[in-house]
């Protein structure tokens, strides 16, 4: 069986999604410590002025170092009508902007108070759109007490999988030699970024995926997985 994990993150990219599709079982890494300035409550929209960041502001003043799934939205900024206001400005003339401007007004209309429920009900709608029915847990729910690749190969062993699907970036920093001891094989993820129609040329890569949803739609599945290799061998 093949596992992947990540941080659960806002509106993620294309390359997300890939590795969730790839993998058997997917742990969203709920229980690490939460990031300032990285995907985990912010990305990128494609604009006429080339990217624009949507971010989610968070209560981290006086809080430390919290781990994700603690890690409360501040509600005192109106950040919900922000964020409606720029995706009907980037693709109000995209040919599936109603189908998803629709989603986002129902979503961003609850009042949220935890970060990572919010992005784990916007992943959930479009793994269904996508037709990505891997199965999803939380390592909060899962006993780890381990740090760095001993995380990883304890949350193998609980969930009984023999291969670990990883990020292109975890050749910088898993210890392989620690997969190869406890017979885990260890994958890395090649994804190639698909090119499509967007609003506004010249083509912006590695934009949240709600950028290919809003532009094709029921299509959007077949333009994720149109690329050749999804992981490499180690």
């Amino acid at each position: 069986m093949i596992i992947s994990v990540h941080q659960p993150q806002y509106i993620p990219w294309l390359g997300y999604f890939d590795k969730i599709a790839k993998c058997d079982t997917f742990v969203f890494l709920d229980n690490v410590q939460y990031k300032e300035r990285e995907f985990q409550n912010r990305n990128k929209i494609r604009t006429k002025d080339g990217w624009s960041w949507l971010t989610v502001p968070v209560i981290s003043q006086g809080k430390g170092r919290q781990n994700i799934r603690d890690v409360k939205i501040d509600n005192e900024i109106a950040w919900q009508r922000k964020h409606l206001g720029a995706l009907r400005s980037a693709y109000a003339k995209a040919d599936f902007f109603d189908k998803y401007y629709s989603f986002f007004e129902k979503v961003l209309a609850r009042d949220w108070e935890y970060l990572k429920d919010l992005n784990f009900e916007i992943s959930r709608f479009i793994l269904s759109d996508l037709n990505i029915s891997t199965p999803i847990c939380f390592e909060s729910d899962l006993k780890v007490n381990a740090l760095s690749s001993e995380r990883i190969v304890d949350i193998c062993r609980q969930l009984k999988a023999d291969t670990y699907l990883s990020g292109a970036g975890g050749r910088d920093y898993l210890d392989e030699k620690l997969f190869a001891g406890e017979n885990i094989k260890l994958l890395y993820q090649d994804f190639k970024h698909p090119e499509y129609k967007q609003c506004y040329q010249p083509f912006e890569p590695y934009m949240s995926i709600i950028d290919l949803l809003f532009n094709h739609g029921k299509h959007s599945r077949e333009i994720l997985f149109s690329t050749e290799a999804s992981f490499d061998n180690n």
